[in-house]
């Protein structure tokens, strides 16, 4: 299955399933070290959305419950029954669709980066300018013009150089169409549905998602965990690695 990228752990049958879902301008490639990091206590599988990285030949759904359609698909297609789900940015927003309709086979919500309305009210630039810029720019510019928000050292930082190649993978078509799929998603009323235990993962200095936005989420699922990053911006798993690492590895392992 090309679009799944399945981290093989050895194959024993205690290995639960975790499944990592990238956001916009993201990729499974962005996942290598935590698949690493995480590959001794999990059948790790990271997913290419549809438009994206690897996938990027492959059509982007127009709404965001049509991308949680394609990777409960792409699971079922695994035979991976019940799981653990992570994901980032617009990820986060995936996974929480994904959490409503297939809430018996989620095991733990890890929601990284991320918030329960689309449009993202206080981000860097609406979402309305970064479709203006990517009609003018292309997609490359702006995957490298959004890749250095992700991290506090903008450019600087080594993982930038990460993100912007993978960014830099998505068709036109995709990049456009995700950001009028995110315009148009609000998770809001879902959120009480969202029963299973959950875990938000925040950078104190993300500049896509703010504090209103992440305690909307905390505050509005019934059992949440939060977890705050001090000195981290979108990409706390690439700029604080060993803390983004311990804190999600202790959240999926405790019981």
């Amino acid at each position: 299955m090309s679009p799944a990228d399945v981290g093989d752990t050895g194959g024993r049958s205690e290995e639960r399933p975790l499944v990592l879902v990238h956001g916009y301008l993201g990729g499974a490639g962005q996942w290598a070290d935590l698949r690493q990091a995480f590959s001794n206590r999990f059948r790790v599988v990271t997913i290419d959305l549809p438009g994206f990285s690897d996938a990027a030949h492959r059509p982007a759904p127009a709404t965001i419950g049509g991308f949680a359609d394609d990777v409960i698909a792409q699971l079922d297609a695994l035979g991976i029954d019940r799981f653990c789900l992570l994901g980032h940015s617009m990820g986060g927003m995936i996974v929480q669709e994904m959490a409503h309709k297939i809430p018996s086979r989620v095991d733990r919500l890890v929601l990284y980066g991320t918030g329960p309305l689309g449009r993202m009210p206080d981000r860097f630039e609406t979402l309305e300018v970064s479709l203006e810029r990517l009609d003018c720019e292309g997609v490359a510019a702006t995957a490298r013009r959004i890749a250095a928000t992700w991290f506090v050292k903008g450019e600087d930082h080594p993982g930038f150089q990460i993100v912007n190649r993978i960014g830099a993978m998505a068709s036109a078509a995709a990049a456009q169409s995700s950001l009028q799929a995110m315009a148009d998603w609000d998770g809001r009323p879902n959120l009480s549905s969202l029963t299973m235990p959950s875990l938000v993962v925040w950078g104190d200095r993300d500049k896509s998602y703010r504090w209103p936005q992440v305690e909307t989420l905390w505050s509005g699922l019934p059992d949440a965990s939060l977890a705050v990053v001090p000195g981290a911006s979108h990409a706390v798993h690439l700029e604080k690695p060993d803390i983004f690492t311990a804190i999600v590895m202790d959240y999926l392992t405790s019981r």
